[in-house]
């Protein structure tokens, strides 16, 4: 039997992420060390819970949306396919691939955000009928390899609210650029944050 392979496909947190504009950036220190204690070294995050790569609980966009601590983790440790939807300005229903057997995520590499030190200008827009689409055929999370499902300025966030509507699930920023279609299995398990509207996870596919 083949050993299980593992593929990261998180953004490194460090003091070169980029926060969205305005937000907290990431910075880790060390508060104490092993010569200030005499035995452990202690370190501080302060970041924002949007940064790198994240999922969005729907209490980020919808004040009733359930919250950090309520998500079903299920959905976080799913059967996912990748798709290739790269070179695309818009995507739609109609450039996704056929979906495979018990998939319930769907990763879409755009292959767009090529400098990750730095935040994109723009990147593709996501139709909101991918958000019906996942709902008819069992799809409950979507992963993308950009910031946000809604470009940067949009305020009335069509796709999050599309999602939210449908019941869906969002991971933002993942990093697909060595990976190939296919299907994989995935976890990215967000932290248990009382009352939190998102939180940083590592996401990992594995076979």
């Amino acid at each position: 039997m083949d050993p299980q392979k593992i593929i990261d496909i998180s953004m490194e947190l460090n003091d070169t992420t980029p926060e969205w504009p305005g937000d907290v950036p990431f910075s880790y220190e060390l508060s104490v060390t092993i010569k200030q204690s005499g035995s452990v070294n202690i370190g501080k995050v302060q970041t924002s819970t949007h940064i790198g790569t994240h999922i969005d609980a729907p209490f980020h966009y919808n004040n009733e949306g359930l919250k950090t601590h309520e998500l079903p983790l299920d959905v976080y440790l799913s059967q996912a396919q990748v798709m290739d939807v790269s070179g695309l300005e818009k995507i739609k229903v109609s450039d996704l691939k056929p979906l495979e057997e018990q998939v319930t995520a769907v990763l879409l590499k755009t292959a767009s955000w090529k400098d990750r030190s730095k935040f994109p200008v723009e990147w593709p827009i996501f139709d909101e009928g991918i958000a019906r689409w996942m709902a008819d055929h069992g799809v409950s999370l979507l992963g993308v390899d950009v910031p946000s499902v809604d470009p940067e300025t949009s305020k009335e966030l069509p796709m999050h609210q599309a999602m939210n509507r449908h019941h869906r699930f969002i991971l933002e920023g993942i990093v697909l650029d060595h990976v190939a279609e296919g299907i994989y299995r995935l976890a990215a398990l967000p932290l248990k944050i009382k009352g939190g509207e998102g939180s940083p996870v590592r996401a990992i596919l594995y076979t």
